[in-house]
C-alpha cells in the first residue's frame, strides 16, 4: 500500500499525533463552550446600552402618541361646531419629532448589536407609527368616534412594549423574571394614560355610553391589578419605590378619582372628576410611573451587569483553567514523546556501538589473543532505561542480547584458537617427519651413484618439498612462523629459484637473470614461501602448454618480481576480491578454501611489509607483482648454512 502523505516516521511523531486529534478536539470544545456561556454574558453586559440606543426614542414616541390620544379623544367628544384645537396640532408636531427620532435611531444604530427578535420588535413598532398619519386624518375629518381612536391609538403604542420586553429581556433566570416585570409595569403608565384619554372624551362628549364605560373600568381595573400583582414581585429597591409613590398623596388622588368614576358610572363619568385636577394628577401619575419604570429598568439592568461580570469572570477562570489543562495535556503529551523517543534513541545508540565499535573491537583483542570478559565489555544499560514498561523490556532484551553475542564472540575466539592450536600442532608434526625425510633422502642421495636411483630421489625429494610447503601453510594460517631459520642473508636469485622448485611444474617457469641482491636471514623462508604460492597459482591457473614468466626491477630501493601467466585472467569483480584476500589477510575465511594460498600470502606480506599487487598480464592471463622492501633486502651473504638448503632446491634438474 502506498505511503500516505505526510505520514509520521518517527516514534515521537507519532505519539504527538496521537495525542493531537484529543488536543484538538479539546480546544474545539473550550472554545465552543467559551462562545456560548460569554455570548450570553455580553449580551447581559450591553442591555443598558442597547436600551438606551434603541429602547430610549420608543418610549419617547409612545409617550407623545399616547399625549395625542388624550387630546385626539377631548377633539372628537366636543361639538362639531367648536373650532379645531390648537393643541392638538402642537402635539402631533412633538409626536412627529418624536416618531422620526425613533425612525432615525432604529435605520442608523448597530442593529448587529441585536438579535432577529429585537429587529422584527423594532420593525413592527417603525410599522405601526407609519399608521399614524391615516389615523389622523380620520381625526381631523371626524370619521372616526372618539372612542374608536382611543382603542386604535392603543394599538399604535402596544407594540412599543414588545419592543420593551424584547431589549430588556435576559436569560438569567431571577434577571429575566425581573426584566418581564418592569416591562408589565410599564403598562400602568399605559392604563393612566388610556383613562385620561377616555375621560378627556367622555367630558367633551358629555357622557359615556355603556360599552365606553366598560372599557374605562376595565381600564382601571386592569391598572389596579397589574400594579397589586406585578409591583410584590420586584427586587427589594424596586418595589420599594412603588411602595413610597403609593403612599403619596399623588397616588391617593388618582387613586380617589379612579373611584369617583367607577361610582359615577356611564351617565356621570363625565362630570365625576374636575377637569383641571384630573389633567394634573394624571399628567404627573404618567411622569411619575415613567421614572420608577426607568429606574427599576436601570436597577435591573445594573444587577445583569454585575450578574454578567461575576459569570464573565468565573468563565475566563473556567476558561483558563481549561486552556491550561488543554496545555498540560499537550505538554504531557510532547513530554511523554520526547522521553519515550530518547529512551528508544538510547537503545538505538547501544545496539549501533555494540555493531560499529564494542563487537568489532572485541574480535580484534579476540584476534589479538588477549582475554576478553563478556559481562565487562557488554554492560547493561542503567536502571532508568531498563524501566518496568515494554521499553524496559526490550532494553532488558537487548541486555541479554548483547551479552550473548559477545560471549558467542568470545566462544568463537576461543573455539578458533582451540582449532588453530590443533591444526598446528598437526602442521608441527607434519613439518618434524617432513624434515626427517628430507634428510633421509638427503643421505641416500649422497650414498647412491645410480643415475636412475638418483633421478627418483630427486623426485621424492621434490614432493617432499612441495609436502613441507604444505605444511607451512597450515602454521602460517594459525598465527605461527615456520621453524625453518637462516643465519645470513641469501641471494634473491637462490631465493626464487628455490621457491620455482617447491611446485609441481617448476619446469613451465622461465626465472630470468637476477640482480645482486640479497634476502634479510629472517625474511628468507617467509619469501620463498610467498613467490612460491603464487608461481604455483601461475601455472595451476593457465593452460599446461603455456609458460610462466617473471620480470624483476628495482624501483627506489625496493627489488620487484612481475610473476606473469598465460591462463584467462580474472574479471574485475573477482580480481578485487582476490585482492581484498590479499590485503586483508586477518579475515581470513575458513569457507573460502579455494583461496588458502591467498590467506597465506597476505598473512607472509603482512609480516614482512612486503607488496603483492595483482593485475592484468600482457599475454591476456594475470600478473602478480611482489614488491620486496628495503628492510627485507640484505647485501649478498657468503653461504646458505641453516636450518632449511635454499641452494640445493635451486638445482633440481
Amino acid at each position: 500500500m502506498r505511503r500516505l502523505i505526510g505520514r509520521p516516521r518517527t516514534v515521537r511523531s507519532r505519539i504527538v499525533a496521537l495525542a493531537l486529534a484529543p488536543v484538538l478536539a479539546l480546544l474545539v470544545l473550550w472554545g465552543f463552550a467559551m462562545v456560548s456561556v460569554t455570548g450570553e454574558l455580553r449580551a447581559l453586559v450591553r442591555v443598558q446600552g442597547v436600551y438606551e440606543e434603541f429602547g430610549t426614542p420608543v418610549d419617547t414616541a409612545v409617550g407623545q402618541i399616547q399625549i395625542e390620544r388624550r387630546l385626539s379623544a377631548a377633539y372628537l367628544g366636543t361639538d362639531r361646531r367648536s373650532p379645531p384645537i390648537v393643541g392638538l396640532m402642537e402635539q402631533q408636531r412633538r409626536t412627529d419629532r418624536a416618531v422620526n427620532a425613533m425612525r432615525d435611531a432604529v435605520r442608523n444604530g448597530d442593529r448587529d448589536l441585536l438579535t432577529a427578535r429585537q429587529r422584527q420588535a423594532l420593525d413592527a413598532m417603525v410599522a405601526a407609527a407609519g399608521k399614524l398619519e391615516g389615523l389622523r386624518e380620520r381625526v381631523l375629518s371626524r370619521d372616526i368616534s372618539w372612542d374608536r381612536a382611543v382603542s386604535e391609538y392603543s394599538a399604535l403604542v402596544a407594540p412599543g412594549f414588545d419592543v420593551q420586553s424584547t431589549l430588556t429581556a435576559l436569560q438569567a433566570g431571577q434577571l429575566a423574571r425581573e426584566a418581564q416585570v418592569v416591562v408589565e409595569l410599564v403598562r400602568v403608565r399605559e392604563f393612566v394614560s388610556r383613562e385620561d384619554a377616555l375621560v378627556a372624551g367622555a367630558r367633551a362628549a358629555g357622557a359615556l355610553t355603556d360599552r365606553q364605560y366598560d372599557t374605562l373600568t376595565a381600564t382601571v381595573e386592569d391598572r389596579r391589578v397589574f400594579e397589586r400583582t406585578y409591583v410584590p414581585d420586584l427586587p427589594g429597591d424596586s418595589r420599594a419605590l412603588f411602595e413610597d409613590f403609593q403612599r403619596e398623596p399623588l397616588h391617593r388622588a388618582l387613586v380617589g378619582g379612579e373611584d369617583a368614576l367607577l361610582r359615577a358610572g356611564a351617565a356621570g363619568a363625565g362630570d365625576a372628576v374636575a377637569a383641571d385636577t384630573w389633567r394634573s394628577t394624571t399628567d404627573r401619575v404618567v411622569k411619575r410611573y415613567m421614572q420608577l419604570c426607568t429606574r427599576s429598568a436601570e436597577n435591573s439592568a445594573g444587577r445583569g451587569r454585575q450578574f454578567a461580570y461575576r459569570e464573565l469572570t468565573k468563565a475566563v477562570v473556567v476558561g483558563a483553567f481549561g486552556l491550561a489543562a488543554v496545555a498540560l495535556s499537550w505538554w504531557l503529551a510532547v513530554r511523554g514523546a520526547r522521553r519515550i523517543s530518547r529512551r528508544l534513541e538510547r537503545l538505538r545508540d547501544a545496539a549501533d556501538l555494540l555493531a560499529t565499535r564494542q563487537l568489532p573491537d572485541v574480535m580484534a583483542r579476540l584476534s589479538a589473543g588477549e582475554d576478553v570478559d563478556a559481562v565487562a565489555e557488554a554492560p547493561p544499560l542503567a536502571d532508568g532505561e531498563a524501566g518496568t514498561d515494554e521499553i524496559g523490556d526490550v532494553g532488558r532484551s537487548f541486555n541479554t542480547a548483547r551479552l550473548a553475542a559477545v560471549e558467542a564472540a568470545v566462544q568463537q575466539a576461543a573455539l578458533r584458537r582451540g582449532l588453530s592450536a590443533v591444526l598446528l600442532n598437526i602442521a608441527r608434526r607434519n613439518q618434524s617427519l617432513v624434515h626427517r625425510q628430507l634428510k633421509l633422502v638427503d643421505t641416500l642421495e649422497r650414498r647412491t651413484g645410480d643415475p636412475d636411483v638418483l633421478e627418483q630421489l630427486f623426485r621424492i625429494d621434490h614432493l617432499t618439498t612441495r609436502m613441507r610447503r604444505h605444511a607451512e601453510n597450515l602454521i602460517v594460517l594459525s598465527g605461527a612462523a615456520p621453524g625453518r631459520r637462516w643465519r645470513r642473508p641469501v641471494p634473491v636469485a637462490d631465493v626464487v629459484a628455490s621457491a620455482v622448485g617447491e611446485i609441481e611444474a617448476y619446469a613451465r617457469v622461465e626465472v630470468p637473470p637476477m640482480v645482486r641482491v640479497g634476502v634479510a636471514a629472517d625474511a628468507v623462508a617467509d619469501v620463498v614461501h610467498l613467490i612460491a604460492e603464487l608461481v604455483e597459482n601461475a601455472t595451476v591457473f593457465s593452460p599446461p602448454d603455456t609458460r610462466v614468466t617473471m620480470r624483476t626491477d628495482r624501483t627506489g630501493g625496493a627489488f620487484v618480481l612481475r610473476i606473469d601467466d598465460r591462463g584467462l585472467g580474472l574479471d574485475a569483480g573477482h580480481l578485487a576480491e582476490a585482492q581484498r584476500t590479499i590485503s586483508a589477510p586477518d579475515d581470513f575465511d575458513p569457507t573460502r578454501h579455494d583461496r588458502l594460498g591467498l590467506y597465506v600470502v597476505g598473512r607472509l606480506a603482512a609480516r614482512h611489509g612486503i607488496e603483492v599487487e595483482l593485475g592484468p598480464s600482457p599475454y591476456g592471463g594475470t600478473t602478480a607483482v611482489v614488491s620486496l622492501p628495503a628492510t627485507v633486502l640484505a647485501e649478498e651473504g657468503h653461504g646458505t648454512e641453516g636450518t632449511g638448503d635454499v641452494s640445493a632446491r635451486a638445482t633440481l634438474p
